[in-house]
């Protein structure tokens, strides 16, 4: 079998960086060493000298100012006679570097007209290749902080340029697929990007201080279940069975608290195979939660006490500045608890000045006959509990710019959720569920979780009618989960929270691909 030439290797640039690799390698450089130890960062010595006096170039040169040793890449070069400037750029912020002709040299080269550090930058190295430098600081006429070079060592020569400097790397699309070059060319995409590991690491923290223990449970798994979602399917061929990505991370979490683990958490990859758009990716992460002997009240407080605890660790502050839409627009949302608390039906009348209560099923379907978009055969199958339903998406959610836990669901929203302990809520089909809102988008949904082992079988053979009926989203019937249920699951508490929406708010994200270091795209062409 023979493979097909990439495209790039007939690039003009690769040709001459492929030859100067060639021409260090015969000067007896490795190109490639194992191994070099910075003992600096760019931005470290720019904080810590920014007010200090830390001598010339002179004292630089002769090795009696700070010693310090950076690596990265080399994206400015400018050579000035017998001197040359350039700027190393490392994970942290760049540098401004000085070398001298005589000065200067390469590791394990004495300087000489044919190899000073200079003439072989000129001569060998181009912009993008990583360098590690050894040398003393200055400050320049103009106060710049500067590294007056000693030794220069090559650590990796680079056969393909980076995006051009002035033009940069402006499609969105390539941005997302080459993560990589975003990475080098914008720093605030890094910036964002710690910024994820910084929530992520608050909400582990949180979550430990509360006591929950986190666990770990299958992404194959045999039957699926947890959310209304279609799966991605797969093979496992040591069985000869088919097998499926997790569209949830509930029900192996409720299966840990009927064996007595009475507090846990997971965060986690959970797939979907459904549409893609500015808040949905297929692969995404979430957090579930679920806490024995606690119930939905509960789960209200934990969660409005995370995210104003993510806005303090943050920004010092509950009120934040966040983005709502693509075109940028901004509110400012306070995180501060308690939030708002309303149930669905009367959210309804509040922001769509609709009383559900005095509504036929009838009159209900009028309304959303009405609505641009909406199927008509959906609104004539659905239910009352699923009309309610539809009636909040339509004419409430765009409304919850401030958070909102939005409570007291209809039943068929869900099969997973305890009925309402208010009598007359119970008598209506209303369960114990809230799903959080905050700029008209869902962040996390909770219920007093059903552990009545009869009624959720029945609730669940619902789902699998469905499935059979042909809905792709609707849950097969899993008759171990049930078991489970049948030897014991005490009242419980479950949480669930959309990680990369999450990140989405507390960073400004106008797209949940601008969170995700690799979202899902479609594959280039390379066959033109």
């Amino acid at each position: 079998m023979t493979f097909e030439i990439p495209e790039y290797h007939h690039h003009e640039e690769f040709v001459n960086r492929s030859n100067k690799l060639q021409e260090i390698r015969d000067l007896g450089i490795d190109p490639y060493p194992p191994i070099y130890v910075p003992t600096d960062t760019a931005k470290e010595l720019l904080d810590k000298y920014k007010d200090q006096e830390v001598g010339h170039s002179e004292d630089a040169a002769a090795g009696v100012t700070k010693e310090v040793c950076v690596a990265g890449r080399l994206v400015l070069f400018r050579s000035m006679g017998k001197n040359a400037f350039a700027h190393v750029q490392d994970e942290t912020d760049r540098i401004q570097l000085m070398f001298n002709r005589d000065a200067s040299k390469v590791e394990g080269f004495t300087p000489t007209e044919e190899l000073s550090a200079i003439k072989f930058i000129e001569k060998k190295i181009d912009l993008g290749d990583i360098i590690g430098i050894k040398g003393h600081l200055f400050r320049t006429q103009k106060g710049e902080l500067t590294i007056f070079v000693k030794t220069l060592t090559l650590l990796c020569k680079t056969l393909l340029p980076l995006p051009d400097k002035h033009s940069g790397l402006a499609d969105k699309g390539t941005r997302y697929r080459k993560r990589w070059l975003d990475l080098i060319t914008h720093p605030e995409v890094a910036h964002q990007f710690r910024t994820r590991s910084k929530i992520l690491e608050y909400i582990r923290n949180y979550f430990h201080q509360m006591g929950f223990l986190e666990v770990e449970t299958p992404v194959l798994q045999n039957v699926y279940g947890g959310a209304e979602a279609k799966p991605f399917t797969t093979k496992l061929n040591s069985l000869n069975q088919e097998m499926f990505l997790r569209i949830s991370l509930e029900i192996p979490l409720k299966k840990l608290i009927v064996g007595g683990m009475g507090k846990v958490f997971e965060i986690g990859k959970v797939f979907r195979n459904e549409g893609i758009d500015r808040t949905h990716n297929p692969e995404f992460t979430s957090l579930e939660a679920y806490a024995a002997y606690q119930d939905y009240n509960d789960m209200m407080v934990l969660t409005e006490n995370l995210f104003e605890g993510i806005a303090l660790e943050l920004f010092g502050t509950t009120k934040i500045s966040v983005q709502a839409d693509q075109e940028g627009t901004e509110h400012i949302v306070d995180m501060k608890a308690p939030w708002k608390r309303i149930s669905m039906i009367d959210s309804i009348k509040e922001y769509g000045n609709i009383d559900v209560d005095s509504l036929s099923d009838e009159k209900i379907r009028e309304i959303l006959y009405k609505v641009p978009g909406l199927e008509k055969k959906e609104v004539k199958e659905a239910s009352r509990g699923n009309l309610i339903a539809l009636l909040f998406e339509e004419y409430v959610e765009k409304h919850l710019i401030q958070p909102h836990h939005i409570i007291d669901h209809p039943i068929e929203t869900t099969p997973l959720c305890k009925l309402h302990r208010n009598p007359k809520l119970r008598s209506e089909n209303i369960v114990e569920r809230f799903e959080t809102f905050i700029l008209g988008y869902e962040f996390c949904n909770s219920y007093t979780e059903l552990n009545d082992p009869q009624l959720q079988r029945a609730l669940l053979l619902l789902q699998a009618e469905k499935k059979l009926a042909g809905d792709e989203e609707a849950n097969p019937l899993d008759e171990e989960f049930i078991e489970s249920i049948c030897q014991g699951m005490p009242p419980t508490g479950g949480l669930g929270i959309g990680i990369d929406r999450t990140v989405m708010l507390f960073t400004k994200a106008a797209s949940i691909k601008d969170v995700l270091y690799f979202p899902l795209m479609k594959p280039e062409d390379h066959n033109g």
